[in-house]
């Protein structure tokens, strides 16, 4: 099998494109601190997790969620609270995808993703082992019959290896190797569930590893929870619903404008949010984000000890992170050797940590 999509270039779409580039060099040029990034990636996680969920009919609302991921729990909404937790956890591995160096999208990464979407496990899910139909859940009907399952692992090997290979090459610009992307996942449909949220995350690695991260502090989710049925016809393609006959060899122009259009939609009001932030008086003469990208979520965590304090010990941050204090030691001890903590002392009572240097502008 081979994967070769089919769609135009047209000048609508060249000035999409256009339109977005021009907000990422925008955004990318603005000097944020480390608070009010933290802060605005923050809101951007929220709503993503939000919107992508309540597409698939999660009936939580967006401050519910802030409540349920700091712990809160609503009377008959325990599904849907599991559904949202396992976003967010699937987003916190796709951030870490995203600090990998490596420019490469792996079958086991989009595996991942999927066993963290359905089970809350950072654990790599089987494809579907039989068919799989979508219905109206009204009428009944077949709205689309994706490929068998005998086909599904050669079709994902395909796609995977194209996603590759054109990031590589460079023909295509990242919005529209991610919209294919989106699309061919959505339509190889290679799991009974969470086939869209998987999607969607798909889409912003591939977009992140590209360039086209802007900052974190962006959400494509809430574009298309805004008119679902603009989403799901854009999606629809092809004069039949079986895979079959017409939609693998199908035109996808129109989906790819109309994902393009979602992200020129979501990257303008980063700009905006963003250009605002700095003119409030926010903003540093240097940009940090790329080095806070560096950090993981714990390391993110311990840098407000040091906001307080030049030195802080191993209780400090056991405490901080809810875990044993030996176990803090460890983390510590590898934190020591790649520079993020300076380590002043070597019996228990005398241990403590100091921030590396070139981690201190992050507390300006």
């Amino acid at each position: 099998m081979s994967f070769t999509p089919t769609f135009q270039i047209t000048p609508a779409l060249t000035k999409i494109l256009m339109d977005i580039e021009a907000s990422r060099q925008a955004v990318s040029a603005l000097p944020i601190t480390v608070q009010v990034l933290e802060s605005l990636r923050e809101s951007a996680r929220l709503t993503a997790t939000h919107y992508s969920t309540q597409i698939e009919g999660n009936r939580l609302t967006q401050e519910q969620v802030s409540e349920v991921l700091q712990g809160g729990t609503f009377p008959n909404r325990e599904r849907d609270e599991q559904e949202v937790k396992n976003y967010y956890l699937a987003l916190e591995y796709t951030d870490q995808l995203i600090q990998d160096n490596s420019k490469i999208v792996s079958e086991k990464h989009i595996q991942t993703i999927n066993g963290l979407v359905m089970d809350g496990k950072k654990k790599a899910m089987p494809y579907r082992d039989g068919q799989n139909v979508i219905k109206d859940s009204a009428s009944g009907g077949i709205i689309y019959m994706p490929p068998e399952a005998k086909d599904v692992s050669a079709l994902m090997r395909d796609m995977v290896a194209w996603i590759n290979e054109q990031k590589k090459q460079d023909d295509f610009p990242a919005p529209i190797i991610a919209a294919i992307a989106h699309y061919q996942f959505a339509t190889i449909h290679p799991y009974y569930d969470g086939n869209g949220r998987t999607a969607r995350l798909l889409t912003n690695l591939i977009l992140h590893k590209s360039g086209y991260g802007l900052k974190g502090i962006y959400s494509l989710e809430e574009y298309y929870a805004r008119n679902l049925q603009a989403y799901y016809d854009a999606l629809t393609i092809g004069e039949s619903h079986n895979y079959y006959f017409g939609r693998a060899e199908a035109d996808i122009t129109k989906w790819v404008v109309y994902f393009c259009e979602g992200m020129a939609d979501a990257f303008a009001q980063v700009r905006l949010k963003a250009s605002e932030a700095a003119k409030s008086g926010a903003s540093i003469s240097a940009d940090q984000s790329s080095l806070l990208r560096e950090l993981d979520q714990r390391q993110k965590q311990v840098l407000s000890l040091f906001k307080d304090s030049k030195f802080v010990t191993t209780k400090q941050i056991a405490e901080l992170l809810q875990i044993h204090p030996r176990s803090a030691l460890n983390i510590c001890k590898q934190w020591v050797e790649n520079g993020f903590l300076i380590q002043h002392g070597t019996s228990n009572k005398t241990r403590k940590y100091e921030l590396g240097g070139k981690w201190s502008v992050l507390l300006d």
